[in-house]
């Protein structure tokens, strides 16, 4: 199942795509598992191990660690984004 879901992260095909003739089982079943597997916490704990296990062997460089601000919580709030503006004098007339 692993192998599906890898092959299927890495390329980009659709889960009900994914080839039986490489032996991974049905895209289904791996979307599943993936699926499952994040709800029981088993990526964040896989995670958190490979961290402590690399900063443990010495082998961590968190001086070339980078942050993608799209995905931080902007915890003060931020900026709110401003609705679109109409630029009619009413609403749009039925089409039906």
């Amino acid at each position: 199942m692993l192998c599906g879901i890898l092959f299927v992260l890495c390329t980009g095909i659709r889960w009900e795509w994914l080839p039986a003739e490489l032996g991974f089982g049905s895209g289904m079943t791996c979307w599943r598992r993936l699926r499952d597997w994040n709800n029981a916490g088993v990526w964040q704990r896989l995670q958190e191990v490979l961290l402590a296990e690399l900063r443990a062997a010495d082998r961590l460089d968190m001086s070339r660690a980078v942050i993608d601000s799209s995905h931080v919580r902007a915890l003060k709030g931020g900026p709110k984004p401003v609705g679109a503006r109409s630029t009619g004098d009413g609403r749009a007339p039925s089409t039906t």
